[in-house]
């Protein structure tokens, strides 16, 4: 059985929206794509290759995977460790609007979502990895499929754009299992699900 990671990029107020160029998602009237840009370095840049050593399969929202397959595909260097997993490796798309892929390794996923990821995980083994993909994954959430958040938190406000958390969100609680600050001070956290939050009183 597979393990179902998340990365996100989100800052300090939450927001997911457009973190890599200034078209990226302009949805809503968004007007500040590629606020994560600035703080790249090599730090973050070691985190993300240790992230895609990892993946067996990916899982990808509609958005998101538009967005990858505009990319992607023309990165061909067998070296680049982001391209070369996402070329080679399996590649799932939750949609309701998709009809056919022409990225290569693609495979729609259509009807019931948590249904489908849940029964990939039994299929397939290792580590599946979403990125970004933030509705499709409050659906998972919503439904304890997502093992493991490796969230990527950049010291900036934009007080406006899509949230990963929303209102409504189902109550889970994690346990921190990694934390590091890269030298632009983005907080690079790795969290694993344990189930319900526990209360208590002060």
């Amino acid at each position: 059985m597979a393990t179902l990671s998340l990365t996100q990029f989100l800052t300090l107020d939450g927001v997911i929206q457009a973190p890599g160029g200034p078209d990226e998602d302009t949805g809503g009237g968004f007007e500040h794509g590629g606020w994560s840009v600035p703080f790249g370095d090599e730090d973050f840049g070691r985190r993300i290759t240790e992230i895609f050593e990892r993946p067996t399969a990916f899982l990808l929202g509609r958005r998101t995977y538009d967005i990858f397959a505009g990319y992607w595909p023309k990165r061909t260097d067998p070296t680049d460790p982001v391209a070369s997993k996402l070329n080679g490796l399996p590649k799932y798309v939750a949609t309701t609007t998709l009809d056919s892929a022409d990225w290569a390794g693609t495979t729609l996923l259509k009807g019931d979502v948590a249904g489908e990821v849940a029964a990939l995980k039994e299929r397939l083994d290792g580590e599946i990895q979403m990125h970004g993909s933030a509705g499709l994954a409050r659906t998972l959430l919503d439904h304890d499929l997502i093992d493991t958040l490796h969230l990527h938190v950049f010291p900036v406000v934009l007080g406006t754009g899509r949230r990963l958390f929303t209102d409504g969100v189902r109550p889970i609680a994690f346990r921190l299992t990694d934390a590091r600050t890269s030298s632009t001070g983005v907080a690079l956290h790795t969290y694993e699900r344990t189930g319900r939050p526990a209360y208590g009183s002060y």
